[in-house]
């Protein structure tokens, strides 16, 4: 990906919802580096996950943190975490596919409920900037998970005409799989690998991913802070793999037995449609997909002359011109060794 620039957080004020994740603990970590904020707020509903993070702190260090203990899906203890905050990344999510298609009512009410309640606490608190996650299963989902993301990105996108007055933007990110995060192949291969098994699971030798690893990730979000002007999905420009080249390269020597596709997974993943690239820009170091609405009240980029993809455009994993190398996966899983959570 290319540079960005990140942004001025000095003073600022910052809650992470799902902030005791994978995501949350990497970007928590990221802004101790030099960002010197005023206040950083971690607001989860893991008591043990919040418990490990404030013992994990410094005693220097804990006066600028606040630990909130609660759930997306209870709006008045959002507002109540978002008291003073300037800036809000949301990355609370039920994000396993097999999970949410057995649990449906489960995954709304944290996926979908939980963004709208994100959006009314952030207006009512005067938030200035929501940045979003989402997934790249969002794009013509076939799950359930896929599908609440997608409602989720269309509540954020149009939060900004529902609270124009208010002065909050909002925006959302869409990338692909992290390297090492919670319920990622990767772990799942590399404690395979430890147990000595004979054979790797592939699903489909077909199958391929996006891949970025954490730190990409939270500096994705970062620079996204300061290029968003609201309305936008922000797609990172990030390699491919195969499943069998991941496989072949974290177990060397080690045969492969096809398990077939699971159900609610994908061959290849998108992150932008041949519909979305009617209003999708390409800005260099990534795409936007602007609201597909004409009359959208903020300026566009491409009103900026950022150039708009061709129609028919998509950007899915197998159609991707930059494809991972086997070093440079090895590169990405090193750069990743300290955010990689064991398999358990």
């Amino acid at each position: 990906m290319g540079e960005t620039k990140m942004p001025d957080l000095e003073g600022k004020s910052i809650l992470i919802t799902g902030g005791t994740g994978s995501f949350g603990k990497a970007f928590v970590r990221r802004l101790k580096e030099g960002f010197n904020p005023r206040r950083i707020a971690i607001f989860s509903r893991s008591e043990f996950e919040h418990f490990k993070f404030l013992n994990s702190l410094k005693d220097e260090e804990r006066s600028m943190f606040r630990s909130f203990i609660g759930d997306v899906r209870d709006r008045t203890r959002l507002k109540t975490a978002m008291n003073n905050v300037d800036i809000v990344i949301h990355a609370a999510a039920l994000k396993q596919v097999p999970l949410a298609e057995y649990n449906p009512f489960e995954c709304i009410q944290t996926n979908v409920l939980g963004a709208e309640n994100v959006v009314h606490a952030a207006i009512e608190a005067g938030v200035k900037q929501v940045v979003a996650l989402s997934t790249d299963k969002a794009c013509n989902p076939v799950n359930l998970y896929g599908a609440s993301k997608l409602a989720s990105d269309k509540i954020f996108v149009a939060a900004n005409a529902y609270g124009s007055g208010s002065g909050t933007s909002f925006s959302v990110v869409r990338y692909g799989n992290v390297v090492g995060s919670k319920g990622s192949v990767v772990p799942f291969f590399r404690k395979l690998v430890d147990d000595g098994v004979e054979e790797i699971p592939i699903t489909d030798t077909r199958m391929s991913r996006f891949w970025i690893t954490l730190p990409q990730a939270v500096d994705f979000v970062l620079t996204s802070l300061t290029t968003m002007r609201g309305g936008e999905i922000f797609v990172p420009k990030i390699p491919s793999m195969n499943i069998v080249d991941l496989a072949t390269a974290m177990a060397p020597g080690i045969k492969h037995k096809i398990i077939g596709i699971r159900p609610g997974e994908k061959l290849h993943e998108s992150m932008i449609d041949d519909y979305s690239s009617r209003h999708t820009v390409d800005i260099g170091d990534r795409y936007v997909i602007e609201p597909d609405w004409t009359f959208w009240p903020r300026r566009r980029f491409s009103e900026d002359g950022y150039p708009i993809c061709q129609e028919g455009f998509e950007y899915r994993s197998d159609l991707n011109e930059d494809w991972l190398t086997s070093d440079q996966l090895a590169e990405m899983l090193k750069v990743s060794e300290d955010y990689i959570e064991p398999y358990k």
